[in-house]
């Protein structure tokens, strides 16, 4: 061994024992480790930032913007909210939320496919009268599974692809990884659904998490258009859709005065508001339901549709600008395009407008705005936003524009008019065009710390690999293995590559394990595409630990779970990938 070499096995190796153990975050430490091989020579100078202009970059880069464009335009939401019945027997809700997952991961990120359907499972699960932790880990190991099955679904997958076209000079293409994808996540999402559910733990979600994330109910008063008082609607209309919303109506505005009692006879004129109690992602979901407008919305630029408006939740503390007047007194509209949408006063109703009532020390305040007008003004007003009560305006009659942008550029790029990077880009530029995306959210959209690790260890890998590093591990396996059948290379790749998925973040075990892949492809004079899919299965498949894939740690509070409670589920669940994966790989990849 090279004294490159054994400097090689010590940087990486002093980056995965930092990674495993998880107190300083790993963009940190894969950057800083690209320094000191770049200081004692093992990355070239002029190539120390070469990762950051890598395609592969670009591309994980461009799927995140996309993602969150498809989950502005509501296009996610409409889809679940047809599919998601939580009067269903429990198999039944974890088989169709677990296809619904695995699918939407497949066009989207499936951090962003968790990310919008945990909410939807949560309330199914609160609505059932069960522990949300039976199907939230359900739902997160479909989503990985489904990630496997294109080419954007899933970050190691679009680092194999670019991977194999440094090596071999071609790209997998979009749909390359659907044949082993595919059945490998029907297999999972079987098992999950038919015995999976059955193993995990039924304790309740923690107490100290739900006061986390329980969220005030406001008093809000939602304006009647033209397309919501269409068909002569009376108010009690209504009470199915805020039932299913968990909504409280609790009455009607015509003409600046509040109408006696509930109103429920009264027909839906426009230019009435309805008055509602609720949490404000609930607010937000009936008055797509039911096509309603937010009180104001109609003097914010654009319209209720207009890029990026948030609801954004306030403290008023005790000497504030509002305290003791108006909004309108205030004229903050006016002054900042940003609406009073809702107040919260400690579950206490009120008759007065919202608008006009005098708000007091104590009182939460439900504003409606572009993000940064809103952050000016909530400075201006005095008052103290909370930290993560954020929810997003979901911009519903873009749905099926944002939706046939998106398949446009995946035709294009799967029938090779456009490489892909041109073609997500396209689409960025399309949705910031459409309202979809603004400015702000191109940037707030990118996981920069993934960004940074991905384009610190891309230099890394392939000194690794230049080194000799690949060719030494490969080496072990292939003497290991050479008196067996060849497969069991395969099955040996893939198990070495799901341990270190289950510890390590994915894009970094695929940069590590790719060159191993080839090594022990050009070894035994084998299909090189063979050990890439290996990998890319083996990188997505992270099922013991809630450190391994990051949907893991996003469902370890809301769900309840502990860390055992993973092996649980986890370890069969990987038994079968392998099972499944390396037949498959076999089959439609032969050696």
């Amino acid at each position: 061994m090279t004294t490159e070499l054994l400097l090689v096995f010590l940087v990486l190796g002093a980056v995965f024992v930092l990674l495993i153990w998880g107190r300083i975050r790993y963009d940190l430490v894969a950057f800083t480790a690209l320094i000191v091989a770049t200081a004692i020579g093992l990355v070239p100078t002029d190539e120390m930032f070469s990762g950051f202009g890598h395609s592969a970059v670009a591309i994980i880069a461009l799927v995140l913007i996309v993602s969150r464009g498809l989950s502005a335009s509501g296009a996610v939401e409409l889809i679940a909210a047809r599919l998601i019945d939580p009067k269903r027997p429990l198999p039944l809700h974890v088989a169709v939320l677990a296809t619904l997952a695995a699918g939407l991961s497949a066009i989207i990120n499936n951090v962003a496919a968790l990310a919008l359907l945990m909410p939807l499972d949560v309330e199914a699960a609160k609505k059932a009268k069960r522990a949300a932790g039976q199907s939230l880990m359900p739902l997160s190991f479909a989503t990985i599974l489904g990630g496997m099955i294109t080419l954007i679904g899933t970050p190691p997958n679009i680092v194999i692809s670019e991977y194999r076209q440094d090596a071999l000079g071609a790209p997998f293409a979009m749909f390359d990884f659907a044949p082993v994808g595919l059945t490998v996540a029907i297999a999972g999402i079987a098992f999950v659904s038919l015995v999976g559910w059955r193993l995990l733990p039924t304790r309740t979600q923690l107490a100290e998490h739900e006061a986390e994330l329980s969220k005030g109910r406001y008093v809000v008063e939602l304006r009647i258009g033209d397309e919501a008082a269409d068909g002569n609607l009376m108010v009690q209309d209504l009470y199915p859709q805020a039932e299913d919303a968990d909504i409280n109506i609790l009455g009607l505005i015509r003409r600046g005065r509040r109408r006696p009692g509930l109103a429920r006879r009264e027909v839906l004129l426009p230019g009435d508001f309805l008055v509602v109690e609720g949490e404000p992602k609930s607010i937000e979901s009936f008055m797509g339901q039911v096509r309603l407008d937010f009180a104001g919305s109609e003097k914010h630029e654009g319209g209720v549709t207009s890029t990026g408006l948030a609801l954004v939740e306030a403290i008023v503390p005790d000497g504030a600008r509002i305290q003791n007047r108006t909004a309108r007194a205030l004229g903050l509209l006016q002054r900042h395009s940003v609406t009073l949408l809702g107040v919260a006063r400690g579950g206490k109703r009120f008759r007065d407008r919202v608008r006009l009532l005098p708000i007091r020390s104590g009182d939460v305040l439900l504003l409606l705005g572009d993000p940064e007008r809103v952050a000016t003004a909530t400075e201006w007003l005095g008052v103290l936003p909370i930290e993560g009560r954020s929810t997003e305006v979901i911009q519903r009659r873009k749905a099926g524009v944002s939706v046939a942008i998106f398949i446009a550029a995946v035709a294009t790029a799967v029938l090779g008019l456009l490489p892909l990077t041109v073609a997500l880009a396209a689409t960025v530029v399309a949705y910031i065009a459409y309202g979809l995306v603004g400015p702000r959210e191109v940037y707030t959209s990118v996981e920069w710390k993934v960004i940074v690790l991905l384009a610190s260890l891309i230099p890394l890998a392939e000194a690794f690999e230049t080194f000799g590093g690949a060719d030494l591990i490969a080496g072990q396996i292939v003497t290991m293995t050479e008196t067996y059948p060849a497969w069991v290379a395969i099955l040996a790749l893939l198990v070495v590559t799901m341990t270190l998925s289950d510890f390590l973040n994915n894009v970094a075990t695929t940069l590590i394990a790719a060159p191993i892949a080839l090594s022990i492809a050009n070894s035994t004079g084998t299909n090189p595409d063979a050990y890439l899919m290996t990998v890319a299965v083996g990188a997505s498949c992270a099922f013991l630990t809630p450190i391994g894939h990051k949907n893991n740690t996003i469902i370890l509070g809301p769900g309840g779970y502990r860390f055992g409670d993973y092996w649980r589920m986890g370890l069969p669940l990987e038994a079968i990938v392998i099972g499944v994966a390396v037949p498959a790989i076999l089959l439609f990849w032969p050696l």
